[in-house]
């Protein structure tokens, strides 16, 4: 088993953040096609490759921030930040982050690295921010101990909070404030 799991690492400056383009949608139907991947996500499976350009091409687009994760220029996540101050003015200094992986690179430590990396981007790019945050479905363990490993508080449990894939789910909220950069690695 260990010497499988060696097998199985990924180098993490291999890793790399871009922006999502046209010729990734084929490495971008590996993922979104994998029933695994949006288990505790709003948006089903896709079944069409024209879904996917759908996405690149006019999804991508509506987000504050959003980067390919890639491995090896190939792109097996994304990653991406989303405010509502456009809707409520009184969360101008807050947004929130979210983030999807391809199964086959789940625990291999490429996530934590990644919502490192965009931490510090988002308070680099946004100087007037000073909240991100994201909302994870109480059942996703995972995307949890990301948060956690990645510098994040847990902040408590928003009860009942979302309705999708027919039922009324609770979240659990995490968040990062630039204040506290200052006391992290």
């Amino acid at each position: 088993m260990m010497e499988r799991d060696r097998e199985e690492s990924v180098d993490l400056a291999q890793i790399s953040l871009r922006p999502l383009q046209l010729s990734d949608v084929d490495d971008l139907m590996v993922w979104t096609t994998d029933e695994k991947v949006p288990k505790f996500c709003t948006w089903e499976p896709y079944s069409s490759k024209d879904q996917g350009i759908d996405f690149i091409q006019n999804k991508a687009c509506e987000f504050l921030w959003s980067r390919a994760i890639c491995l090896n220029d190939s792109a097996i996540g994304f990653i991406s930040m989303t405010s509502s101050s456009v809707t409520d003015k009184s969360r101008g200094k807050s947004v929130e982050l979210g983030y999807v992986l391809g199964s086959k690179y789940w625990s291999k430590g490429i996530m934590t690295y990644v919502v490192k990396q965009v931490k510090k981007v988002a308070f680099r790019e946004f100087p007037h921010l000073e909240r991100l945050e994201a909302l994870v479905d109480a059942e996703n363990v995972g995307s949890q101990r990301v948060l956690e490993k990645a510098g994040f508080h847990r902040e408590g449990v928003l009860r009942k909070y979302l309705f999708f894939k027919g039922k009324s789910r609770d979240m659990v909220i995490f968040s990062v404030l630039s204040t506290d950069l200052n006391h992290q690695d």
